[in-house]
């Protein structure tokens, strides 16, 4: 369904591909926000899983262009911002959606993988608004939707604490931006997303937790959904689009939680 809610806006996303086939959030949002009239600059740094985005597009793929980032690297995504604003001639929205855990506690991990985890999660954002706010500052507009986690929120069932705590500054972070923009009339949410089914699940997730059992974790993640089902990328992308779209004009520096419940959840 096309009602237009993003027509005419430039939206800009990382991580736009996916780690396998299926709904990733990035992979989503940027069909979904394509579905609602933006133009889309898609960046990821696996050029294989970008083109797999634009495939499943189908026509709408005519509404989005493709680009290299390498989150880590200050200058590729500075170039990666100069090239989106060189095709379509600003930046409407910013949506992050680069991350990932790696496992185990302060014992555990390396202070490699911390760093790791730090500049991955949490710096790129950093680094991403750093180079994206100065046009939305000039034009007088623009939504910054950055992506959490529930493990920023609380204990998701397995030690990742270098993931925990950057997603949790991701919260923090956002918060922060939202109040120092406002003026701007530049608006600031996070996305929370639960254990949901994506992508991840089975190239990641389930090596990690479940000795490659895909079945098993899948199992283990339902059992904390209240919600009979399990959720994918695209109910974060309806997420991110109402915080996109001029709906959500009086909503910034707060997050909504897309879990199937199980933030409510005492256990």
């Amino acid at each position: 369904m096309n009602t237009g809610r993003l027509a005419g806006k430039i939206a800009l996303i990382t991580g736009a591909g996916s780690v396998g086939p299926g709904w990733g959030n990035g992979r989503a949002s940027a069909i979904r926000f394509a579905e609602e009239g933006a133009l889309v600059y898609v960046a990821d740094f696996d050029a294989d899983r970008l083109e797999e985005t634009l495939k499943f597009a189908g026509p709408l793929r005519e509404r989005m262009e493709p680009g290299y980032v390498d989150v880590m690297k200050s200058e590729s995504i500075e170039k990666m911002v100069q090239a989106c604003i060189a095709k379509f001639g600003r930046i409407d929205i910013l949506m992050n959606n680069v991350g990932g855990s790696a496992k185990g506690g302060p014992i555990e991990m390396s202070e490699e993988v911390w760093d790791s985890q730090v500049d991955y999660n949490l710096k790129s954002i950093f680094l991403t608004c750093k180079f994206v706010l100065p046009s939305m500052i000039s034009q007088g507009s623009g939504s910054i939707i950055n992506m959490a986690s529930t493990s920023g929120q609380r204990w998701t069932g397995s030690a990742q604490i270098g993931y925990a705590s950057t997603k949790a500054g991701v919260i923090q972070f956002s918060k922060v931006l939202a109040v120092q923009y406002a003026k701007q009339s530049i608006r600031v949410n996070t996305i929370v997303p639960g254990q949901l089914h994506t992508p991840m699940v089975e190239t990641r997730l389930a090596k990690q937790r479940a000795g490659g059992d895909v079945a098993l974790i899948l199992e283990q993640r339902q059992s904390r959904i209240p919600l009979p089902f399990m959720g994918d990328g695209r109910d974060t992308a309806n997420a991110a689009l109402f915080l996109a779209s001029d709906e959500a004009r009086f909503i910034t520096g707060t997050e909504i939680v897309v879990d199937g419940g199980m933030s409510a959840r005492c256990d």
